[in-house]
């Protein structure tokens, strides 16, 4: 390459670095905003909520799974992630999750799926979760379960509703795993969001 050639290619660099700048000022305050407004929390020091272990929990996705085995050889699995943003006028509103919990007793099927969704009614209060679905899973395979699964959860007796949701509450299902639910889930968010932004400031500032 001449001497001409790699002054433009200089000349180019030093511009495109220009534009750049504003870019890469907006991310640095972007991210000190963030870091200084939601410090780092931490996740359950044990691997354990309550009386639910973790057993997935990939920084990189957006889910987490809890299992909570007892002596009778029932288990619990318990799934859940944050839901779509909602927005009250031009505000967020804080993220809902989306829970999922399948109990299964000692022999392989069938099992008892629960659709919840759980939220903070006051955020200086406790959280806590509704039934959407449940269904009754004659087996875990889907082309041999009944395509009956159960009637629209709103439609049963109040009082039964109670009953379902006493159920999951007796077995753990309570304002100490929602409420840790929605901290983790949502801090595990922030968490994406800021390597995001760390990974377009080291890109901008390659080129600088």
């Amino acid at each position: 390459m001449g001497t001409t050639s790699r002054l433009l290619l200089r000349r180019s660099s030093r511009m495109l670095a220009n534009r750049d700048g504003g870019l890469l000022r907006a991310l640095r305050s972007e991210l000190e905003h963030e870091l200084s407004s939601n410090p780092p929390r931490s996740g359950p020091r044990d691997g354990k909520v309550g009386n639910f272990a973790v057993d997935w929990d990939d920084a990189k996705t957006q889910d987490l799974v809890l299992r909570r085995r007892f002596d009778s050889g029932e288990e619990i699995a318990l799934s859940a992630l944050l839901g779509p943003l909602i927005y009250e006028g031009k505000d967020p509103l804080p993220r809902h999750a989306l829970m999922k919990v399948f109990v299964k007793k000692p022999e392989p099927e069938p099992i008892l799926q629960f659709d919840c969704t759980v939220f903070h009614q006051d955020q200086e209060e406790d959280s806590e979760f509704v039934i959407e679905n449940v269904k009754y899973l004659a087996s875990a395979d889907p082309s041999r379960s009944s395509r009956y699964r159960g009637p629209s959860f709103s439609c049963l007796d109040p009082d039964l509703q109670d009953a379902f949701k006493d159920y999951l509450v007796d077995r753990g299902v309570n304002a100490e795993l929602t409420n840790f639910l929605l901290l983790h889930l949502r801090q595990k968010e922030q968490d994406q969001y800021l390597n995001w932004l760390h990974g377009l400031e080291n890109f901008l500032k390659s080129g600088v």
